[in-house]
């Protein structure tokens, strides 16, 4: 019983082509968290000001969201390997540009938010084509085991990435966060360049616009992929607490960037508790039930963030925080991946990856405005009191999402290996 709770690991073993996938994904999610906290610590530097640390947000939100659409539509009706190339150069070029402008000693918060968008706006488009092709190399009895492992690199770059990126910007500055991440994207590129070429399946003649509405269209249906989707919107635009980090640094914790570094680290530490755990979760068919419960869960732990006054308090809400949006995004990734056919899986995966990372940009937009008004604490305890009311009532009203069976949800893979 043990055993099985655990993180399953036959993913790795069935396919040496997944394995050359999550390995450049660790990689370049490791040096993405290092370059995150660099920027957020930058341009609070610079700027002192919590609402362009939520611009940061609304940046990235623009880039993902104008990629992640197109994306999709690029997945659905093209390689996804030379896709996968070409956007994870593109992020390459932005992290180098950005070490180039640190090197130089400006300060110019205008630069660095077009280079986070340019940074974005790559992700954006080859995120659809990364986050499906998990479909293609697995069966469907490991597809979940897949994404779990993927969630839980991620959650291991969140704890060591901002950490180390705190402590390189204590010792070395700037510079050397950024050139990192250029050289994680670089060798992410260089395994992406490895892997088998993903025709796709059933291609359209069809416009691009008109490709990505059916996609929009299909996600708009009653069911549990709505469900599961308007679910992640509430607990992420309500209750994300990322660009809040600097401003409860300052007012609780002294201010120094390794405690702004130890705060980023505390939610990637309660992720990776829940991903060694993952087997709960990947072995179960109730994938909705267990997203509903982790999002609850999640809105409930960063009320208490928002009202905590130690450093013991504050930390403990982040690591239940992130224990549970782990859950929860793994549960998500899974249902929809196991929904969705995969002649619409490229449009759906983009559509999941702007409401998983735009959705949190623009949640840490909208933290900063309301900060600015009426402080870190209020901002953090309401929202995520909103975002809780919210994910209840999706919960109670669709029926689909709830009774959600992962062994017979929707089409199995057409490329497994």
């Amino acid at each position: 019983m043990i055993r099985r709770g655990l993180i399953d690991l036959r993913p790795l073993r069935a396919n040496a082509a997944f394995r050359r996938l999550w390995v450049g994904n660790s990689i370049s999610g490791f040096g993405g968290q290092i370059a995150m906290l660099a920027v957020l610590f930058h341009v609070w530097e610079v700027t002192g000001n919590p609402l362009w640390t939520g611009m940061i947000g609304l940046v990235s939100a623009a880039g993902m969201i104008t990629g992640g659409f197109l994306g999709g539509t690029l997945a659905d009706s093209h390689d996804r390997r030379t896709i996968i190339c070409l956007t994870t150069s593109g992020q390459a070029l932005a992290a180098a540009a950005l070490a180039v402008q640190a090197a130089l000693g400006l300060e110019n918060v205008g630069v660095i938010l077009t280079l986070v968008g340019m940074n974005s706006l790559a992700g954006g488009l080859g995120a659809a084509s990364r986050r499906s092709l998990p479909a293609r190399l697995l069966s469907r009895q490991l597809l979940p085991a897949g994404i779990a492992l993927t969630h839980l690199t991620f959650q291991a770059s969140m704890l060591i990435g901002p950490a180390l990126s705190g402590f390189l910007i204590a010792g070395i500055g700037l510079t050397a966060c950024y050139t990192i991440t250029a050289i994680a994207d670089l060798i992410s590129l260089y395994l992406a360049l490895r892997l088998p070429r993903v025709p796709p399946v059933g291609a359209t003649t069809a416009s691009s616009w008109t490709t990505t509405w059916q996609g929009l269209r299909f996600v708009s249906r009653p069911g549990a992929v709505r469900g599961a989707f308007g679910t992640d919107l509430f607990a992420t635009l309500l209750a994300f607490p990322i660009a809040l980090f600097p401003m409860v640094n300052d007012l609780r914790l002294g201010g120094s960037p390794e405690t702004l570094g130890l705060m980023s680290s505390a939610l990637a530490v309660g992720g990776i508790l829940a991903g060694v755990c993952s087997g709960l979760v990947t072995r179960t068919g109730r994938l909705g039930v267990a997203q509903s419960v982790a999002a609850g869960v999640w809105c409930a732990a960063l009320a208490g963030f928002g009202l905590g006054t130690s450093a013991t308090a504050i930390l403990l809400a982040l690591v239940v925080a992130g224990a549970a949006d782990t859950v929860s995004v793994i549960s998500r990734g899974a249902l929809v991946q196991l929904a969705v056919p995969d002649e619409f899986r490229g449009r759906i995966t983009a559509v999941d990856h702007v409401i998983g990372a735009a959705g949190p940009s623009l949640g840490n937009a909208r933290a900063g405005w309301v900060a600015a008004m009426v402080g870190a604490p209020v901002a953090l305890a309401a929202g995520a009191a909103a975002g809780l009311l919210g994910v209840l009532w999706i919960a109670l009203r669709n029926r689909e999402l709830r009774e959600f069976d992962g062994a017979t949800g929707g089409p199995g893979p057409t490329l497994a290996a």
